[in-house]
């Protein structure tokens, strides 16, 4: 247990680190893009090629570690080549001028614009699908319902105390300082501080051991048994397994679309509708939390991102979004704080409440903040929004792992009608105890595989007889859905609750001519997410009702 515990630390290490990054990003990227001469409709837009990117790669990263066999294990191999790009693009943001400037000879020239760009798409797409073997590992180590609680609420405790420090750092002037005039300025020095920490806490992985739990031992493929028959009886060397884990991973990336499509298409009920739900509770946070910055800066402060530095207009917005940081850095202490009781919580008030009250909640805050013009509302509703981050960071996770520590409860829906054979109408009309006394295999009838038995005692006593029985479905065996799948489902919620408001919120703004069309999605979004909230499957209860 010390050992898992330890483990557990240093992923959730790299998870502080990753959202650090993350969240310090949310506050300078807007301005940046801004800053650089794009479009407010256009910088929406950037913001939303990284959670596109996201939403085709993160489901693949998903399936493709489920079934990874390396000596490195299946999670970390992803996690390095991620956060390879995410260092790349905390080097190459801040110093996208110098760099230009030294390939083109010239102060200003057009490519600094598209490296820019570049770079912080770079970052948030590797940052953000960064987490999905990271959670998947985290489930890997505690994969019952209760230590899987307790373990992402002690992930999403890290979570909130990397947005305290990511959010923390571009509140404070350091412009006075000399080592931030050495580096070219705030956001030169924020990012190598970045730099940093983002090396400190990835250099832990390499302690970390990856344990295969009983279930995956369970449901291990069985075309990696076969290839070890193979090797042990008929070759010493082990080229051919590596050939054909190459070929697979060859023939994944050819077949992107079709395997969305199956992942997608055999998606259970329970994680439709948890799916659905998280999308709506996340494109509400989102809405906000991706745009905040800008309507503090320019709503509640009038100030200009585009004016000259130093200028009125420039100032009145830095200031605003140092006060935004403020509100986005008391969010994560909120969500930090309900990370550290949310076990009690959970005894106290269950799971249903717990989830369906942080929606509340949104609710309530974002229609204050688009009504409300005072600095201190506004900052308090901010904060108050941590209880709905903390929620929606650890309460879908915990439910995966219910409904896959009682797969044939939750994932066992599907109902079908199939054909009595004539042998079997035959004896249950002439009163002979034939189905209900047959050779069974795994608790299904013999003739009928993946079927439970559909005959009662009364059956051949009944006036009248269907020829048609209603059976319900068992999962197999080898159709046994991995976590890291289901898993990378809900992150894809995540990444596509970004990308719908980044790619209209610059539009929805220039229509209204105003920054509060952010907050007024957000609270309208924030009521399709209540609703939805509601058809989340809490418990078996819920299935038998529905």
């Amino acid at each position: 247990m010390h050992g898992r515990i330890s483990q557990l630390f240093l992923i959730n290490a790299l998870t502080c680190g990753l959202e650090v990054c993350l969240a310090a990003g949310t506050i300078y990227i807007p301005p940046m893009l801004l800053e650089a001469g794009v479009e407010e409709r256009f910088m929406t837009m950037v913001l939303a090629v990284g959670p596109v990117l996201g939403l085709i790669v993160v489901p693949l990263i998903g399936s493709a570690s489920d079934s990874l066999r390396n000596k490195y294990g299946r999670r970390r191999p992803f996690i390095w080549v991620l956060c390879t790009g995410v260092l790349l693009g905390l080097l190459i943001i801040p110093q996208t001028s110098t760099l230009v400037t030294l390939l083109t000879k010239q102060q200003r020239h057009w490519l600094e614009v598209p490296l820019l760009v570049l770079a912080i798409c770079l970052m948030e797409f590797c940052g953000q699908a960064c987490f999905t073997p990271l959670e998947a590992l985290v489930s890997d180590l505690f994969p019952g319902e209760e230590e899987s609680r307790k373990a992402f609420s002690v992930y999403s405790l890290m979570l909130s105390l990397g947005g305290c420090i990511g959010y923390l750092l571009p509140a404070v002037d350091w412009t006075a300082s000399d080592t931030v005039v050495y580096l070219g300025g705030q956001e030169a020095f924020i990012y190598v501080v970045l730099t940093i920490i983002f090396l400190a806490c990835l250099m832990g992985t390499a302690f970390i051991s990856e344990e295969q739990t009983g279930r995956e031992r369970l449901v291990e493929p069985e075309v990696f048994r076969r290839h070890e028959n193979l090797k042990s009886c008929c070759c010493p060397c082990v080229t051919f397994p590596r050939f054909l884990l190459l070929r697979r991973t060859f023939s994944s990336l050819l077949s992107v679309v079709p395997r969305l499509y199956s992942l997608c298409s055999r998606m259970p009920k329970v994680i439709a509708r948890l799916f659905v739900a998280e999308l709506c509770s996340w494109m509400a946070l989102m809405s906000f939390m991706l745009f905040y910055t800008d309507f503090v800066g320019e709503g509640l402060y009038n100030g200009v991102p585009s004016d000259e530095p130093g200028s009125t207009g420039r100032i009145r917005y830095d200031e605003g979004v140092r006060m935004a940081s403020l509100g986005l850095f008391l969010q994560c202490v909120t969500s930090v704080i309900f990370s550290v009781l949310m076990e009690r919580l959970v005894l106290c008030i269950g799971v249903r409440k717990l989830y369906l009250s942080s929606v509340i909640l949104l609710v309530v805050s974002t229609a204050t903040m688009t009504v409300s013009h005072n600095i201190i509302l506004v900052t308090i509703m901010a904060a108050a929004t941590g209880y709905t981050f903390c929620t929606l960071q650890i309460l879908p996770y915990t439910l995966t792992c219910l409904y896959h520590s009682n797969t044939q409860v939750f994932f066992s829906t599907e109902k079908r009608k199939i054909p009595l054979r004539e042998e079997d109408v035959m004896l249950i009309r002439s009163g002979m105890p034939s189905l209900t006394k047959q050779k069974r295999t795994n608790g299904c009838i013999s003739g009928y595989p993946g079927t439970t038995n559909p005959f009662q005692n009364n059956l051949k006593n009944s006036q009248s007889l269907d020829l048609h029985v209603s059976v319900t479905l068992e999962p197999q065996p080898s159709a046994v859905r991995g976590m890291g799948t289901d898993i990378a489902i809900l992150d894809s919620a995540y990444l596509l609750s970004q990308v719908v408001p980044s790619l209209l919120m610059g539009s929805i703004v220039q229509l209204f001519q105003s920054v509060t069309a952010y907050m007024a999605c957000a609270s309208l979004l924030s009521l399709v997410a209540m609703y939805f909230s509601r058809k989340i499957v809490f418990e078996k209860a819920d299935i038998d009702s529905r």
